[in-house]
């Protein structure tokens, strides 16, 4: 019986060192597992609009500054993607392309007739391919006719114009757009496929798109 004694003892102290760390290795899963689900709901992934295909005509106006004359460009153009990694296609009235921009994370590259250059940034290259600063990653969203999920927005709202017959679900009544990156996007048109988006800080841009098929876009 003496000889038993100490055996069950061992046991018994083995049974609970084993609980003890068990219970250890559960509360830590249990915090790994917390901490993640917080991490979660508090940086939330931005949504990347889907990659959709548009094509029409594009104009784009500078208006004059200090040092610079206006300048304006006007073209035929095709757009495949979104934000994220895509490409926008310059064509000239007789069809022929003159400039492409296409990005990827980390990189975007310009090619024209006289080469091709890499940017960092996609803002980089719409500032050498459209003359200013165009909020490019913004387009996918504003050609689909909705802000951009990436920055807040503000309704564009008309005091004086009555609501057009062409006014979209997102554009009802007075609401004929949004205001969005220090441009103001009017969307009064958009049945009929265009958009007119204006920036309103020096030097003033202007962009006029028609969208082909009445302003359908490809998602």
């Amino acid at each position: 019986m003496n000889a038993a004694c100490p055996a069950l003892g061992r046991r018994a102290v083995c049974t609970d060192l084993g609980r003890l760390i068990a219970k250890s290795i559960a509360m830590s899963i249990a915090v790994s597992l917390a901490a993640s689900f917080v991490g979660c709901a508090s940086s939330p992934p931005l949504r990347e609009a889907p990659p959709l295909t548009a094509a029409g005509r594009l104009g784009v106006r500078v208006e004059a500054s200090p040092d610079r004359a206006p300048q304006s460009l006007s073209a035929a153009f095709e757009w495949r993607g979104n934000g994220e990694r895509g490409e926008l296609t310059l064509f000239s009235p007789l069809g022929t392309q003159v400039a492409q921009a296409r990005w990827s994370p980390g990189e975007a590259w310009l090619l024209t007739p006289d080469g091709q250059t890499r940017f960092d940034t996609l803002e980089a290259l719409a500032a050498r391919a459209l003359g200013e600063a165009v909020p490019l990653h913004a387009w996918p969203d504003w050609l689909a006719g909705r802000p951009w999920a990436g920055a807040p927005s503000a309704p564009l709202v008309s005091s004086t114009s009555p609501a057009p017959a062409t006014a979209t679900a997102l554009a009802p009544g007075p609401v004929r757009g949004f205001e969005q990156l220090g441009w103001s996007v009017d969307l009064s048109r958009y049945g009929e496929g265009r958009i007119d988006a204006r920036r309103g800080a020096p030097p003033v841009v202007t962009v006029r798109i028609v969208l082909d098929n009445e302003g359908q876009v490809r998602q």
